[in-house]
């Protein structure tokens, strides 16, 4: 029987919609049917490069367009829910890019009426997709070298200092944590689990969103160190300690990247993965075989690990005393 092509609409037209439709183009039965930004002229220069049936200058028209099959939501975190529910009423399945939502009610109320709809939603967190992040994560649960005693993860890199933009916008869940630090705590997350207890810091722009995350999260046997930073250019590693060894995801941890394996003699091998795209393909070949099946939930990016990685998101907030609205 023929592989059924998945028609894609994207919401919103900015640089990460930019990578997912490079990747959507490599994956095979699988085209952008359309575009939606609220500028219509960016929705067609956008449509235009990545050979889009269709350009919309409003949300709405997209998610009544009947021969769209699937969505990604590329806008800022606080329009998540919004957008979300928007196609999930219209039983377009929904892959919306993380942070699902802005804390876990509204992600609660996403999956609520996923259900209720009978229609796929996951979190697009592309890391737990990537050959090399799975690797790692089965080199832990098979105690390769023991066991996880210590992770330390950072995610950082200095952009320019504009209060107008959506980085620093606070109001729009802008800042280092919900951007950038939602990776170091995946990664503890995926490889450690929920944590005994969490302490955490935090230093804020003028604007009022956080410039900087310093986290710890205890656990009974091990400890996570964790950083998300808008100031500087960090390594953006993830160092896995173990008993008997060290497990390294080397620069840019959350993408694409290498693994280094170090025993406890300090010999070191370096496991590549052979990455053709820029990682947003596997996610996406995930979500369209789950379409196919009529799945409504991921067996990977469950509904259960988006709950906790958003509740976990919350308790850092609470820790730091930011608050979005």
């Amino acid at each position: 029987m023929e592989t059924k092509t998945i028609r894609w609409g994207i919401i919103g037209a900015g640089k990460i919609a930019t990578k997912f439709a490079k990747d959507l183009s490599t994956v095979p039965n699988s085209k952008l049917y359309a575009i939606a930004s609220r500028n219509l002229e960016k929705a067609k220069i956008f449509g235009q490069e990545f050979n889009a049936d269709v350009a919309y200058g409003n949300y709405e028209e997209l998610s009544l367009d009947p021969n769209v099959d699937a969505v990604y939501i590329a806008t800022p975190h606080s329009f998540h829910k919004e957008h979300t529910l928007l196609c999930l009423n219209q039983g377009i399945a929904v892959l919306c890019e993380k942070p699902f939502a802005m804390d876990l009610q509204e992600v609660e109320e996403m999956i609520q009426l996923s259900k209720e709809k009978n229609t796929l939603l996951m979190e697009a967190m592309w890391t737990i997709f990537l050959p090399h992040f799975r690797y790692v994560l089965d080199l832990i649960e098979q105690k390769h070298y023991g066991d996880l005693v210590k992770l330390e993860a950072d995610f950082g890199f200095k952009p320019e200092y504009d209060e107008t933009s959506r980085l620093l916008d606070k109001s729009v869940g802008g800042g280092s944590l919900l951007d950038i630090g939602i990776y170091p705590i995946f990664a503890a997350l995926s490889s450690l689990g929920k944590p005994d207890s969490i302490e955490a810091r935090a230093e804020f722009f003028a604007t009022g969103a956080d410039a900087e995350c310093n986290m710890i999260f205890n656990y009974s046997n091990a400890i996570a160190i964790l950083k998300s930073t808008l100031k500087e250019e960090t390594k953006t590693e993830a160092i896995f300690h173990c008993e008997e060894g060290i497990i390294k995801i080397n620069t840019k941890f959350h993408q694409p990247s290498t693994v280094s394996l170090i025993d406890s003699n300090g010999n070191e091998e370096l496991k590549t993965f052979d990455y053709k795209t820029i990682g947003y393909s596997y996610e996406t070949e995930h979500f369209n075989q789950l379409i196919r099946k009529g799945k409504i939930e991921s067996d990977v990016m469950t509904f259960e690990k988006s709950k906790e990685l958003i509740s976990t998101l919350d308790m850092v907030r609470k820790r730091i005393g930011l608050d979005y609205k």
